[in-house]
């Protein structure tokens, strides 16, 4: 039988320490019976020799110290999971919240995990399709692989989540794909975007949601990124499926790790959050990735907003340290109306050469990323180069690369949240773009390749 404990000593915030208590576990789950019968659940934070700290999902509020009891449940968080989960929607901690019918679990799972042991992983090399150009063809997402999305406030991080979550695809299989979507302290207008997107597109067929708002305790924020990824698990670990997780967003979540960390008055770190920031990171990130022997993988796009646009903010920069690579969008492109305005040039796919080439893409893949790149940074060159010193500074050869970043940008980048480009599109618009350039200009590309795939002339 369970014991109850009427022995709570304070509250402090969405915390509550418990004294006299006796075979306490860390991180076992909790539940509070207060004076009016109404329960509460949390969490064991802390514990020192007979006083257990604990944190509540639905806040403090409203407890009274002596009349309100504590039950130690004897194991921690969990998520009851089933493939019925695919096309419903869950609230922080895995809660039906769409009306629908209760899950009827095929097994309950420990929300907290393990990291894949770096002997059991297989290496990520099998290419994903968002059909957005600038992903594709030149930061290319592969099976596996976590990459995240540095974004700024007020920039339409959103938009691309919901046409990643759309469109993505793995190509040439006939493997099941789903997609995990964790919102994380989100408004109510950004859920209401997501939930009418994923259900006009039909997009929530094959979707699994959380969603926390950001009207919900912190203390829920930190259990959805862990719940998304305990379905994701199960579904590809255990039933063979490409699962895509896609959290938005990791700065609200970090946030709650640092209210949570003053609220427990530890010693901060930089700029306020806990020196623990990046460990607790890298055990979400790490999650991602295929193991060894198993059909399924787990492929994480984590989306952050970098406060005031700073890539050196310790969110952007630790997640930077612990994924492969980073999308970056730019406010100038934004303003420019570009959509969606992802800047090509600091944005990086760590794995991209290990999914790209024949038989995975095309045979050109690298070969046209290396130079638009190239040619995408001289253009960017010569235009600043004619803001300082005038158009007549410029040699006719940094005309035209002038001329192809501006056809670059508006053509290849620009193309929307609706359109969807297969990488054959993709590629193809690319040699359209190169054929602006003389051919002279083309110094990564061997000449074999030049005449089988480059246009006899440039698009008008």
């Amino acid at each position: 039988m369970i014991k109850e404990y009427k022995t709570i000593g304070e509250v402090v915030g969405p915390l509550m320490a418990v004294e006299k208590v006796s075979g306490v576990k860390y991180e076992e789950l909790i539940e509070v019976r207060m004076q009016n019968g109404e329960l509460r659940k949390g969490q064991v934070l802390e514990i020192q020799q007979d006083k257990a700290l604990v944190q509540i999902f639905e806040g403090t509020g409203g407890i009274n110290l002596r009349d309100s009891a504590v039950r130690f449940l004897g194991h921690p968080l969990e998520l009851g999971v089933s493939e019925d989960m695919i096309g419903r929607v869950f609230d922080g901690l895995g809660r039906p919240k769409d009306n629908g019918p209760e899950i009827l679990p095929e097994k309950m799972l420990d929300i907290n995990g393990e990291a894949i042991n770096p002997m059991a992983r297989d290496y990520p090399d099998e290419f994903i399709q968002t059909g957005i150009s600038s992903i594709d063809h030149l930061n290319t997402l592969v099976r596996g692989q976590k990459l995240p999305v540095f974004s700024g406030s007020g920039l339409p991080h959103k938009e691309l989540a919901a046409q990643i979550a759309r469109q993505a695809a793995v190509l040439n299989t006939d493997d099941d794909f789903a997609v995990v979507f964790a919102g994380i302290g989100i408004t109510f207008e950004e859920a209401e975007y997501f939930m009418e997107d994923f259900r006009k597109t039909g997009a929530i067929d094959r979707s699994v949601v959380f969603m926390n708002l950001a009207n919900d305790p912190a203390i829920e924020r930190i259990a959805t990124p862990r719940m998304a990824l305990t379905a994701a698990e199960y579904l590809a670990y255990e039933k063979g499926m490409h699962v895509l997780v896609i959290m938005t967003d990791m700065t609200n979540y970090c946030e709650a790790l640092r209210e949570i960390s003053a609220a427990r008055r530890e010693v901060p770190g930089r700029r306020g959050y806990p020196g623990y920031l990046y460990t607790n990171l890298a055990t979400l990130y790490e999650r991602a990735g295929r193991i060894r022997g198993l059909k399924g993988s787990v492929t994480q796009i984590p989306i952050l907003t970098m406060p005031e646009d700073d890539k050196t903010h310790p969110i952007p920069d630790l997640t930077g340290y612990i994924t492969e690579g980073q999308i970056i969008l730019s406010r100038d492109l934004y303003k420019s109306g570009i959509q969606p305005p992802i800047d090509v040039l600091p944005s990086l796919s760590r794995l991209k050469d290990k999914g790209t080439g024949e038989g995975k893409t095309r045979k050109d893949h690298a070969a046209t990323m290396n130079q638009l790149f190239s040619a995408y940074a001289q253009g960017k060159q010569a235009k600043e180069l004619a803001v300082v010193l005038g158009d007549s500074a410029l040699s006719d050869v940094d005309k035209i690369y002038a001329k192809f970043a501006e056809r670059f940008e508006e053509e290849y980048v620009n193309q929307g949240y609706q359109t969807n480009r297969s990488i054959e599109e993709t590629l193809d618009l690319g040699w359209q773009l190169l054929s602006i350039l003389p051919r002279t200009e083309l110094k990564r590309i061997k000449d074999d390749m030049i005449d089988e795939f480059l246009p006899s002339k440039g698009v008008e």
